[in-house]
């Protein structure tokens, strides 16, 4: 592990890393600091366990269903009793096992 020591008023330089974290310079960082270190990271990075949500697929989704909610094509049951009701009348009936 590297170390740095900072002085006064300079910045603290981390070159020993740029190289191995593929930090170029000109590149923005983002800061995010705890009770026990800093942690530096390019801005935006995503959670690869949210990563889904930010495909293009589903971002796709996501702009039509905020356009239907706009338009006034979204209905909500009010209640969870009323929400019961609506799936009720449109599922399918189960279907009954054969006899033999």
């Amino acid at each position: 592990m590297s170390q740095a020591t900072p002085r006064g008023k300079r910045p603290l330089t981390v070159s020993s890393y740029r190289a191995a974290a593929h930090v170029r310079e000109g590149d923005r960082l983002e800061a995010q600091v705890t009770d026990e270190d800093l942690a530096l990271a390019p801005p935006g990075v995503i959670d690869a366990a949210q990563a889904w949500f930010w495909s293009a697929a589903w971002q796709k989704g996501e702009r039509a269903a905020s356009a239907d909610l706009a338009a006034g094509r979204i209905e909500t049951p009010g209640s969870g009793d009323r929400l019961v009701e609506q799936l009720q009348s449109i599922a399918k009936p189960a279907r009954q096992p054969r006899r033999r």
